[in-house]
């Protein structure tokens, strides 16, 4: 990773992944990501994969994950 992240912040990103990843294949997928912000404006996700789905494969790795959350 380019930057940094720290130990507890990384824990809680961990944590944060696992409760997404309902199905627990260690990939968020965009319906687990629906399910999880339903709230979540139908036009963010697009713009969401295009930012942190860098092998393309239309679903996020926990590597994934943490490059995208702020």
């Amino acid at each position: 990773m380019a930057e940094e992240v720290s130990e507890a912040r990384l824990g809680r990103l961990r944590e944060e992944f696992a409760a997404i990843d309902t199905d627990g294949d260690g990939y968020i997928t965009e319906a687990e990501f629906r399910a999880h912000f339903p709230g979540l404006p139908a036009e963010a996700l697009p713009a969401l994969s295009l930012d942190g789905d860098a092998d393309g494969d239309g679903r996020y790795s926990l590597e994934e994950f943490i490059r995208l959350m702020p």
